[in-house]
């Protein structure tokens, strides 16, 4: 099953927030999901196994070094598509 998923990574105790944003980013595009970054969030979107499992190898990736606040929303329901072509929709 595909997914589409919203994720907030907010980064806790440092002035240097981009650093760990973009290490967790990172992570989540070398696992080859399909990866949007917008300004508050990232897109994502992709196989419901893969997308679980490389948030939290991604999470763990980064709050290894890091205090780190992870918000998710997922959704079986909302056109992935959008994000694989760079689109937006309605739904978004």
């Amino acid at each position: 099953m595909n997914i589409q998923a919203e994720v907030s990574l907010y980064p806790l105790r440092t002035d240097e927030i981009g650093i760990t944003i973009e290490s967790f980013t990172g992570y989540l595009k070398d696992a080859g999901l399909a990866v949007r970054e917008e300004a508050m969030s990232t897109k994502l979107a992709g196989d419901v196994d893969n997308v679980f499992a490389a948030l939290g190898e991604a999470f763990q990736h980064v709050a290894n070094d890091h205090p780190v606040v992870l918000v998710l929303k997922a959704s079986n329901a909302c056109p992935s598509d959008s994000i694989v072509e760079g689109k937006k929709t309605d739904v978004e």
